[in-house]
């Protein structure tokens, strides 16, 4: 337990820190956007008009309270990231330790099997009901009332406690962290889905029933709560938690109920670059896809957002903007920067890969054969930092669809407005997967400083401002450097790709040079 804490004590405070932060803003910054009821209601109302707002959101059920109208967005999406950060946890303390060897070396000493998968749970359980101890805290610093800032952290909470129950179960049945990341979120997509169907679809009530992310709209945290919806979150955790003791005792250690599959036999590998994309190719498949559905949601969401601006000072944002039109562009730019946030994270998850190759050895079977390290590297280097940019394409692209087919208007002249927007982004992607590519080529741990670099890019974009931060220390994140609308090519753009070349380049000629391992 206390190696857990040590371990993971960076990556769990930059995680809770962004998410309280954001809650505390979002809190904070409804309550003077929306100062009158009828604005609130009015805002509220051109939500639930919006069947795409309503299936990401979820609805709005007190269109009067200014506590549902501030967290509409946070209710569900962003308890999402509470369960990731339950998988997170338990996988890297249960699965991750059986595939590196770890556990069989705990299992060998005094403790006992379970106790690996126990402390996983107990160290998870107690991290999510933090987030949701915090969360309360944050809801009633912005100015939103007690009761329902405690439902709506108590929500939280149990959200991340099915997150913990999840990735328990499927560390028993994966036979590879992989797999249990892939089994753990697809059964959190099929949740979403779920949900989504049951707020949208008439007569589909029964739907949002059966997804535990639907509870959290279901629970009415912020008028009339229904506090016995409080008891399903653990009762359904416990039971995962039970399925997964009962699985533990059914599998050889190291092993998992379903077993890896080791692939076609007849392959052909021609090199790194062929061995590159036969590793990574499921990963980028489910990265694609995840990526259209973002661009399609994007130009779904992008027309109608003038309407929650519907009140004496939104008007006032929106002259500032320079109309609806320029809101539109903003409000994409606002989601493809959290787009480039993401696949920011996908070079850092390859980089992070291709150390533990590294560690486990892999890699020093791979140069025994005629592969040099310069192009081993150098793979490495352009699988992480090439496809986010095709990534934030395929968003655009998808985007554009969507827009021109709502509301009829030209495909050339909507690609030319969102296409820019969608690949901005990727220089200050590119800048973090180089610090990440230049961290795994010093140390051995070194991509946990790309982590760290995106947590701190995150924390002064998102944060800055509500900390009063100076202006030079701010725009030390290169997100704060992403154009919002106009040209793209800026000279801040141009210089953050040379500087993640350069340190690409850095890192190549690092890795050519060090022992492995």
């Amino acid at each position: 337990m206390r190696s857990a804490v040590r371990r993971d004590r960076l990556l769990v405070g930059a995680w809770v820190a962004v998410l309280v932060g954001l809650v505390y803003a979002s809190a904070a910054a409804t309550t003077d956007l929306y100062p009158d009821p009828a604005d609130r209601v009015r805002a509220a109302e051109a939500i639930d008009r919006s069947t795409a707002l309503v299936a990401l959101y979820g609805p709005i059920l007190d269109p009067q309270s200014v506590g549902e109208l501030a967290m509409t967005k946070l209710t569900v999406l962003y308890a999402l990231a509470v369960a990731a950060l339950a998988l997170v946890l338990v996988r890297r303390h249960t699965r991750s330790e059986e595939e590196d060897g770890r556990a069989e070396l705990l299992a060998s000493t005094a403790l006992r099997r379970r106790s690996l998968l126990t402390g996983a749970v107990v160290w998870a359980g107690a991290v999510t009901l933090a987030v949701g101890a915090l969360t309360t805290g944050a809801c009633l610093l912005g100015g939103l009332p007690a009761r329902g800032s405690v439902l709506f952290g108590a929500s939280w909470a149990g959200v991340g406690l099915v997150g913990v129950g999840l990735t328990a179960v499927a560390a028993q049945i994966a036979s590879t962290a992989r797999a249990t990341a892939a089994l753990t979120l697809g059964v959190l997509a099929a949740a979403y889905a779920l949900r989504a169907l049951g707020d949208v679809v008439d007569g589909g009530g029964a739907l949002g029933w059966i997804s535990p992310l639907g509870w959290t709209t279901r629970l009415r945290a912020w008028s009339e709560p229904r506090w016995w919806v409080l008891l399903l979150w653990p009762l359904l955790a416990l039971v995962l938690l039970g399925v997964a003791r009962v699985l533990e005792q059914r599998r050889d250690l190291g092993a998992g109920l379903i077993g890896e599959r080791l692939g076609r036999a007849d392959g052909v590998l021609a090199g790194p670059w062929s061995l590159a994309w036969r590793t990574y190719r499921a990963s980028l498949l489910g990265w694609t896809i995840a990526m259209v559905a973002t661009g399609a949601v994007t130009g779904a969401l992008a027309p109608g957002v003038g309407d929650l601006l519907d009140t004496g000072t939104g008007r006032d944002v929106l002259r500032t903007l320079g109309g609806r039109g320029a809101l539109e562009e903003a409000l994409l730019a606002a989601i493809f920067a959290f787009a480039g946030i993401a696949v920011a994270g996908w070079g850092i998850t390859l980089v992070a890969r291709s150390a533990a190759d590294d560690a486990r050895g892999r890699s020093e079977l791979l140069l025994a054969t005629a592969v040099r390290r310069e192009d081993a590297a150098r793979v490495t280097a352009v699988a992480a930092i090439v496809p986010p940019l095709l990534l934030l394409a395929v968003a655009g692209v998808s985007a554009t669809l969507v827009l021109a087919v709502g509301d009829g208007g030209g495909l050339l002249g909507r690609a030319r407005q969102v296409l820019p927007l969608a690949v901005a982004p990727w220089p200050a992607a590119v800048v973090i997967i180089g610090i990440a590519l230049v961290g795994g080529a010093w140390w051995r741990r070194g991509p946990t400083i790309g982590w760290s670099a995106l947590a701190g890019a995150v924390i002064l974009e998102d944060l800055g401002p509500l900390l009063d931060l100076p202006t030079p220390i701010a725009r030390l994140s290169p997100f704060a450097h992403v154009p919002t609308s106009g040209d793209v090519v800026t000279g801040a753009q141009v210089a953050m790709t040379l500087l993640g070349a350069l340190l690409a380049l850095a890192a190549v000629r690092r890795f050519a040079r060090r022992d492995l391992g």
